[in-house]
């Protein structure tokens, strides 16, 4: 017997002490709007800003910064606004810039608009900058208002925020592992453990990186290519931590060096000759210092990569690699696929090769898991928290 579908969906059940969400008011709602627009476009190394102007409670124009050296969002939104911006309300994710860089002050488009208000997600953590962007507003005469939706705009800047603070890139680890823990067969086989809905989710997450980041382990075992096929974008860079310079020059790596950037990071007293025979290919190759346990120093390595760019990176193997972002506290974000496939006892296990914590109170967790349905693989992520 078929149950009746109810003719309407029950209030939600909350206890006495209980209130139930505010609803939005028009500044967050519009701020949404301008948080929406800031997940386009590839501006790295510049961070990913949205902005829109509203004005009568009616959105005139909305846009976003789309490449380094282009329009910033607050500009192209007022240029797409016209006219209508006069008297009008600005929301822009983050504090419009007051230096000069590759493009004019925002603040000056800003005051020329006429813009009478405008509110900002968050301040410029930048302090390689004048700064003071919502000081020289106010003291044209603009009202601002500051932090609406500041949490969801802090998130949005997180890599370019630790790379112009720290120094060093935003990493989001990957990870693809069967219901028992497993990375492979026991034969060694690991294509595919995931399906094609998780390997296209995890090409939409390189074109968001600048590169991408694997061990001479993983290059040897599965000769991939780390390119964007099955989404949208461009491939980034390639960056392959190879100790002794191992990676074979008849690897698909090296092979298409030259249509894709690869970056190889060595050991200081690494073959001179491989390195010669990588470069004839177009392959760069870097010495890194070694860590006590001879393994490269993640830490120096990083900083290397930040020094050429690199915001966002993201690795996604072997299990070495993986154990040393997690010992040196160095990765960000987790991205943890789970395929509901057995692999076995004897397959091979450790997505990831450290000591570990003592308890699991000590354990690196993702703060706020989001979890979702891929395909049919269950997909969990989000920033990484590492108890003292």
């Amino acid at each position: 017997m078929k149950a009746k579908r109810p003719s309407a969906v029950p209030p939600p059940v909350t206890s006495p002490s209980q209130s139930p969400p505010a609803p939005p008011t028009d500044d967050e709602r519009w701020m949404e709007v301008a948080l929406a627009a800031a997940k386009n476009g590839k501006p790295s190394p510049n961070p990913n800003v949205g902005a829109a102007v509203v004005s009568g409670g009616e959105l005139v124009a909305s846009s976003f910064h789309e490449r380094a050296g282009g329009d910033h969002a607050e500009v192209a939104a007022l240029r797409a606004a016209g006219d209508k911006a006069n008297g009008a309300s600005l929301y822009v994710t983050l504090e419009p810039c007051n230096h000069h860089g590759r493009t004019a002050p925002c603040t000056d488009a800003i005051i020329a608009s006429k813009v009478t208000r405008v509110v900002v997600g968050t301040r410029d953590p930048n302090p390689h900058v004048e700064g003071m962007g919502v000081e020289k507003l106010r003291a044209a005469g603009i009202e601002v208002v500051l932090g609406v939706r500041e949490e969801k705009a802090r998130a949005m800047i997180a890599p370019w925020s630790k790379h112009i603070t720290v120094g060093l890139p935003y990493v989001s680890l990957k990870l693809a592992l069967s219901l028992d823990g497993r990375i492979a067969t026991r034969t060694g086989e690991s294509k595919w453990v995931t399906g094609p809905d998780a390997r296209a989710k995890v090409h939409l997450l390189r074109a968001k990186s600048d590169a991408i980041a694997i061990g001479i382990g993983t290059a040897l075992a599965d000769d991939p290519r780390l390119t964007v096929r099955d989404a949208p974008g461009e491939s980034p860079l390639r960056v392959i931590f190879d100790t002794k310079l191992r990676l074979p020059v008849e690897s698909r790596l090296v092979k298409t060096a030259r249509e894709t950037p690869t970056l190889v990071l060595c050991g200081l007293d690494a073959d001179a000759d491989a390195e010669s025979e990588l470069a004839r290919h177009g392959v760069e190759c870097l010495r890194t210092p070694l860590s006590a346990e001879g393994r490269l120093e993640v830490f120096t390595a990083l900083r290397s990569l930040a020094a050429r760019g690199v915001v966002a990176l993201m690795v996604e193997g072997g299990a070495e690699l993986a154990g040393s972002f997690l010992a040196g506290r160095l990765a960000d974000e987790l991205h943890v696929f789970v395929a509901p496939i057995l692999l076995g006892p004897r397959g091979r296990a450790g997505a990831v090769d450290w000591a570990g914590p003592d308890t699991p109170q000590q354990a690196p967790r993702i703060a706020t898991p989001a979890w979702e349905l891929v395909g049919s693989d269950a997909y969990v992520h989000g920033p990484l928290i590492y108890p003292d």
